[in-house]
């Protein structure tokens, strides 16, 4: 086997803009799409709880930056169709600004990070930034951003990442693979986010999701009902619940196999989250330690698979959902949850994760004003650290090269695909007010 120099890597990455040119990132081409967006969705939809399908549909109805949020399965079908440089990293797959956020490292610090992993999956390195270019032009028109003001932070984005990427390239391997982003806390939207994650103790999230199970003082705890977004699980399905803790405990590290020993099931809840999984399977596992005072607790959270799949013949197909979502997380993550794994149930397959221990996220009106494009450098940033921890930051940085071509492109292409972004989410709500419409009454035969 060849081992390839660091110039030849380099090399690499310039011939591919023979493959595709950096102006060529500009391209959007809906009217190509195979099936409409309604249709793709619609597919997406399959094997989910049916009751909360409809949940699901009206959640993306709120908001042209909410329908982004669900419609993954939509803008991975649309980047199959542009020309790609094969340049392959691990990818979010999911790259947005709501699903960047603070949580707490294993040696309990608070760290900010890209912390959702659903569509993670190894494919061309622009497929990210191309969804994350798109996600801050609509969350910029969101927060009341002019059109030039939200291109400009993607130009941001896109520029801190490149620069970034070309540090990278020159750095030790191993420096790399620890490198850390610094003066996060003193960007405005990340300040929020990591003083929410501080106020996220397993505490404050007894106090949120849990009440007394009787007015006896001092009595057990159980999950506080809120149908349909937190429902008590109990019986057969509350114990096939607790049983996938088994296979779980199994793929732990020793020690966190240790730790959990000291912890006691007590209640089981279904719960409703995010956009883009609402209608997938989500269990939480409530667990006592050292006494009501010590909570833990633990998401069971149903993993189909990545929307890209279909789209990327050369992956490496997933056996276990689950633990493709859990290793992607670990390979673009410099500090990933000490309790995240993976289980099953029957034939379904479920990341685990903890639930809400020090997490805190960015609101839409935390990137009103100077926000956007602050965050904007930071999303830029992160995504390129997780990019070269899990691709080549060699052969990126020889694509991307030392202009601003790239950076310009995706602010153009940004700007477009929220355009079509919203021509969807327009065509969605007016299919659901259709549908909503009662059939006319039939009319009824005149009288001779």
């Amino acid at each position: 086997m060849h081992w390839a120099t660091p110039e030849e890597r380099r090399n690499l990455g310039q011939a591919r803009r023979k493959q595709v040119g950096r102006q060529q990132h500009i391209e959007i081409h809906p009217k190509a799409r195979k099936l409409p967006a309604a249709a793709l969705l619609s597919r997406s939809m399959q094997g989910r709880v049916p009751a909360l399908i409809k949940l699901k549909y009206e959640f993306m109805a709120q908001s042209p930056f909410r329908y982004f949020r669900g419609a993954a399965p939509v803008m991975a079908a649309d980047l199959a169709l542009l020309p790609s440089t094969g340049i392959i990293s691990q990818l979010c797959g999911d790259a947005h600004v709501r699903n960047l956020g603070a949580y707490a490292a294993p040696d309990g610090r608070l760290v900010f990070d890209i912390n959702d992993f659903d569509e993670t999956i190894r494919g061309p390195f622009e497929w990210d930034l191309k969804r994350m270019a798109a996600s801050i032009t609509l969350s910029g028109r969101a927060s009341g951003h002019k059109d030039s003001s939200a291109r400009q932070a993607v130009e941001t984005c896109i520029a801190h990442y490149s620069a970034q990427m070309r540090a990278f390239a020159e750095m030790p391997a191993l420096e790399v693979a620890r490198a850390q982003v610094h003066r996060l806390g003193q960007v405005a939207p990340i300040h929020e986010a990591l003083l929410k994650a501080e106020r996220a103790t397993p505490q404050h999230t007894l106090d949120l999701l849990t009440e007394p199970s009787s007015a006896k003082p001092g009595g057990a705890r159980r999950f506080k009902e809120a149908k349909p977004l937190l429902t008590r699980v109990t019986g057969a399905q509350a114990a096939a619940v607790l049983a996938s803790l088994a296979p779980y405990r199994q793929m732990l590290e020793p020690e966190r196999q240790h730790l959990l020993s000291f912890y006691r099931p007590v209640d089981v809840a279904f719960k409703v989250v995010g956009t883009g999984s609402v209608g997938l399977r989500d269990y939480c596992v409530y667990f006592e330690g050292n006494g009501p005072a010590d909570p833990l607790f633990l998401q069971i959270k149903e993993e189909p698979a990545s929307a890209y799949a279909p789209y990327l013949p050369d992956a490496q197909p997933a056996a276990h959902n689950g633990q493709r979502t859990a290793e992607g997380q670990r390979a673009m993550q410099t500090q990933s949850d000490p309790f995240l794994g993976w289980t099953h149930m029957g034939a379904r397959q479920f990341l685990v994760r903890q639930l809400n221990d020090h997490k805190g996220s960015i609101e839409l009106e935390d990137l009103a004003g100077g926000g956007l494009e602050a965050y904007a450098e930071v999303c830029g940033e992160l995504l390129a650290r997780g990019h070269a921890r899990s691709g080549d930051p060699l052969v990126i940085a020889g694509y991307l090269g030392s202009s601003d071509g790239f950076a310009e492109a995706l602010g153009k292409f940004g700007a477009l695909y929220a355009d079509q972004t919203e021509s969807d989410w327009r065509d969605l709500v007016r299919s659901r007010k259709t549908a909503s419409k009662p059939a006319p009454k039939p009319k009824t035969a005149k009288k001779a």
